[in-house]
């Protein structure tokens, strides 16, 4: 057995695994927390109560249990940016992807530099989410802060240093930084340069087939079931689900809407990423391509709470009630920036066209179409990319919870979308990443699962939402 930690947004989940990569039933913990949003446009999360989220996780899966453990898998949420001292304790904030206070920072970084060139190198654009703008803006807004710090890196080192001693930074991890040169697998100089920063003040790079073994006190005193198992480094949530979800080939394109939303596509041969998308890694071998938007189920918990809506099952009967695109309303649903396809990380939320008439229920439905049509531009970028005959497979988060969204993601897309079997696909995929690397699966295709529901799309709903999203670029012209 395996267990499966899984570090995102807004919980901590830790799961157990068998060796064909089933979880275990009852035995899943999962802590809630919500980030720290400040006026100014910051997101941040404290490394602490992450940190207590995982204890309580861990605790829970391996209270009463009594088989051998082989291994824990990791993945954590992408981009997020922590400082460390010399002594390897926190002393930042995790800075998240969401946090746009280091917008001007990256329109001077695109002012200065070659966009199109660090791109191709890094798979990342010059933007608020990644390191190059947030470490310049730390610099120039809270210099007596950055002066604390000996070393940056993610969650998933601080959990190796508290849990180890000492800590590497994955392949997977570091290629969504806007600091790897995606070719060469190695910190970019060029985007050192641009973050005013150096190698040394980086963790040492390494692949999430590298386990560490260990545990040091008082971990191996509070888990001596895993004081000697393997603990792989952390990888990206979305490397983790693309696995999870099955979609390890061009032949499938992985959908989530989690708190924002995304499609992504894994490829041992990469094009060089068009313009709006990205191009992060598994690891060393294997590549992703894809898009991930500002926003996805961050809209609807807006929705919910701004609008006083009603316990889930009532809205989701609600919205099925509503035409597609029958509200009049015109909606930017920018609440936290705009990731792709644009990457301006200044834009912010609209609702166009409301009326006296107008229902909390229109407003929602609205924003859940708005989300959708931004996966639709995202897709029409990736697509050429995938295998001309590709399925595009939606996993846990929000889509999993409502049939409702997913039929209308569907009409968005103009594409047939297939719900995949399982609802914890990030989970699922470090689990099967740390059975590959036990050596239990030969191969992740092995565990490949059959699919769930198929939602067509409906044609004329369809072009409905091809003449909003006309009219949504129309507004977010004028705007």
């Amino acid at each position: 057995m395996v267990i499966a930690l899984d570090v995102g947004t807004s919980s901590t989940r830790a799961s157990l695994y068998d060796s064909a990569g089933h979880p275990i039933p009852g035995r899943m913990r999962q802590v809630p927390y919500e980030p720290t949003v400040t006026p100014d446009g910051g997101v941040e999360h404290d490394a602490t109560r992450l940190l207590e989220a995982v204890a309580a996780c861990l605790d829970g899966v391996l209270a009463g249990h009594k088989a051998p453990i082989r291994a824990v898998a990791v993945t954590t949420f992408w981009h997020g940016l922590l400082g460390f001292d010399g002594r390897g304790h926190p002393v930042t904030p995790i800075y998240m992807w969401g946090d746009t206070r280091s917008v001007p920072d990256a329109r001077l970084l695109s002012a200065a530099l070659d966009d199109a060139a660090v791109h191709a190198r890094t798979g990342c654009h010059l933007h608020a989410s990644y390191w190059p703008a947030k470490l310049r803006w730390l610099s120039r807004e809270r210099p007596a802060e950055i002066r604390r710090v000996a070393r940056w890196g993610s969650f998933g080192e601080h959990l190796e240093l508290k849990l180890f001693g000492e800590a590497s930074t994955s392949v997977s991890m570091a290629s969504a930084t806007g600091l790897l040169d995606q070719a060469t697998a190695r910190w970019d100089p060029e985007a050192l340069a641009a973050a005013e920063i150096d190698e040394a003040r980086l963790f040492p790079l390494r692949d999430w087939t590298e386990a560490r073994r260990g545990l040091r006190a008082p971990w191996a005193m509070r888990w001596p079931a895993l004081r000697g198992v393997d603990w792989l480094p952390a990888v990206g949530d979305g490397a983790a689900g693309n696995v999870g979800s099955d979609c390890i080939d061009p032949s499938r394109v992985a959908l989530n809407v989690g708190t924002s939303a995304a499609l992504r596509v894994v490829t041992t041969d990469p094009p060089e990423p068009r313009r709006g998308l990205w191009r992060y890694r598994l690891d060393r071998r294997r590549a992703l391509l894809g898009g991930a938007t500002s926003e996805g189920g961050n809209v609807y918990a807006w929705c919910r709470q701004i609008l006083k809506l009603p316990g889930d099952a009532e809205v989701e009967a609600a919205l099925a009630e509503l035409p597609a695109a029958g509200h009049g309303l015109t909606v930017l649903p920018h609440w936290a920036g705009e990731r792709a396809p644009g990457w301006r990380g200044d834009r912010v939320g609209v609702i166009a066209g409301l009326r006296l008439d107008t229902t909390a229920l229109e407003i929602t439905r609205a924003a859940l179409e708005a989300v959708a049509l931004r996966l639709a531009l995202v897709y029409d970028l990736l697509a050429p990319c995938a295998a001309p005959a590709h399925t595009i497979v939606a996993s846990g988060g929000a889509l999993a919870r409502s049939r409702v969204w997913t039929q209308i993601t569907a009409d968005a897309l103009g594409q047939p979308i297939r719900w995949s079997p399982t609802s914890e696909a990030t989970s699922r995929g470090a689990a099967l990443l740390a059975l590959a690397a036990l050596g239990v699966l030969p191969d992740l295709a092995t565990a490949r699962q059959e699919l769930g529901e198929t939602f067509v799309p409906d044609r004329a709903r369809h072009a409905r939402y091809r003449d909003a999203l006309e009219r949504q670029r129309r507004l977010d012209d004028r705007v």
